[in-house]
């Protein structure tokens, strides 16, 4: 019985294999040229974070050797942060600080940005100047005015609230970020609700609060980060009593005790940021979309 023999390859089989193999290193070398620069920028990136872990895990002796590694996972150094500094009282200042400035800010700027964004009066090309130029105001250049008004005049020097109440006055940023986003809204939906009955407070709160969910949230996350990681507010109120101190004041007393204990340090430093880090990881998704859907609209 004759054997089957196979066909022979033709030189076209083997021009065809040669053009995919060409095709799939040239999709690849593209996809290393897309992605180099990401894979540069997230190393970069990382790399400060997972020495700031490492080293917040090493032991005393292994802390200022340049070791990449720790010998063995001394987690007890989290437990002896906690025990030495007060870290209980500067974690519940700071949520008394950071979560009413949220509250506050979120609910002063949102009925502000609505009327700039929708409602058509007289000065509203002055308001928006005066918006602006707000924003571009440091607060080094009130803070002493601010400081006399509220510490000489109204005897809350050494407390928080001379950095909580004047938010319940909006904020120039969230309230020109909010107004951006407002102005993407199709004017059709709100004069249906109108049509139906609905006044202005009720249009605000039924029909343009949840259309503008993103934005809300890209603005309470601004506000919450910066009112977590302020130093220079309670520096300038509360220095003084240290029962007040946010975790940002306590922390830079915290180095200025223990310098030479980096391991110390960097546990400390770990525990200030964890809540952020978790927060915005789970956060990300409607903080990205607020932000990138807010234009820049006239």
């Amino acid at each position: 019985m004759a054997a089957v023999m196979s066909p022979p390859v033709t030189p076209h089989a083997g021009v065809k294999r040669t053009a995919r193999s060409a095709a799939r290193r040239r999709r690849a070398l593209e996809w290393i040229a897309v992605h180099s620069l990401a894979i540069v920028a997230a190393v970069f990136f990382a790399g400060p974070f997972f020495f700031l872990v490492v080293t917040s895990v090493m032991p005393d002796n292994q802390a200022l050797s340049g070791a990449l590694w720790p010998s063995h996972w001394q987690w007890s150094n989290f437990r002896d942060v906690w025990d030495r500094a007060g870290f209980l009282t500067w974690y519940k200042n700071t949520l008394l600080y950071a979560v009413p400035v949220t509250v506050l800010t979120v609910v002063s700027s949102v009925p502000v940005a609505y009327a700039l964004a929708k409602f058509k009066f007289r000065f509203r090309r002055a308001a928006m100047i005066v918006l602006v130029s707000a924003m571009m105001i440091p607060p080094q250049v009130t803070v002493m005015p601010m400081y006399l008004l509220w510490t000489k005049q109204f005897g809350l020097g050494g407390t928080l609230w001379p950095l909580i109440v004047p938010t319940a006055f909006g904020d120039a940023y969230s309230i020109f970020l909010l107004r951006q986003f407002l102005l993407t809204v199709p004017k059709e939906y709100i004069d249906a609700a109108k049509v139906d009955g609905c006044g202005e407070i009720r249009t605000l709160l039924r029909v343009v609060v949840p259309m503008i969910r993103p934005a809300i949230a890209a603005v309470a996350l601004f506000q919450f980060f910066y009112a977590w990681n302020d130093y220079f507010g309670p520096q300038v109120y509360v220095g003084p009593n240290p029962g007040n101190w946010t975790l940002a004041l306590g922390l830079e007393t915290f180095h200025a005790a223990h310098h030479v204990d980096w391991n110390l340090m960097m546990a400390a430093n770990l525990m200030v940021i964890a809540p952020i880090v978790v927060v915005f990881f789970f956060a990300q998704k409607v903080f990205v979309e607020g932000v990138t859907l807010t234009g820049v609209k006239g």
